[in-house]
């Protein structure tokens, strides 16, 4: 079986031929997010993926939950996603959709990590270096992990910048035992 990234994946992808068909890319992104926020629900979700319930009864709890919330192509698409009990994937087909809108723009996404909260002066310096950086507009996904101490980190898709006082420690630990055992190698 296919892992659910991969099957979300392929659900988006399909999602976005339609979308980019039908020229409403902006409209599909906002219906997946509402669609995923209100199947988010444990006690929805167990409805809707019943084996006990009719299909016909579970397709009709879809129908009333996202009747005028969302256009009938993602309500159908729902309704794919819970007859094949892969409704669980709608939150990562969402999100994936997300990501193709935002390659086919351009857009790439940074998750900055601060100790505590930025500034707003903070953000744009932030947002003018990546920028910079990757030539492309950025999207900012600010988090704050106290744990860091002091400083930042950016996760710049599979790129990891840490300019954190926690990962200056790590590595000046690290440097301190990889001289302890080149200094116990030498003999000294």
């Amino acid at each position: 079986m296919a892992r659910p990234t991969t099957a979300a994946r392929r659900y988006a992808e399909a999602a976005f031929q339609l979308a980019t068909r039908d020229r409403a890319v902006d409209a599909w992104r906002r219906d997946l997010g509402t669609a995923a926020t209100m199947l988010g629900d444990e006690r929805v979700a167990r409805l809707i993926e019943d084996p006990s319930r009719p299909f016909a009864d579970r397709s009709e709890i879809v129908d009333r939950l996202l009747r005028k919330r969302v256009r009938p192509a993602v309500a159908n698409l729902v309704r794919l996603l819970a007859r094949r009990g892969r409704l669980d994937l709608i939150a990562a087909v969402s999100a994936e959709f997300g990501r193709l809108v935002n390659i086919e723009r351009g857009i790439v996404t940074a998750i900055v990590t601060a100790a505590a909260p930025l500034r707003k002066d903070e953000l744009a310096a932030v947002d003018k270096r990546l920028r910079a950086m990757t030539g492309k507009t950025v999207e900012l996904e600010v988090r704050v992990d106290p744990d860091l101490i002091g400083g930042l980190t950016v996760r710049l898709g599979d790129r990891l910048i840490d300019a954190s006082v926690r990962g200056r420690l790590e590595r000046l630990r690290d440097q301190l035992i990889a001289g302890g055992r080149s200094r116990a190698a030498l003999g000294h």
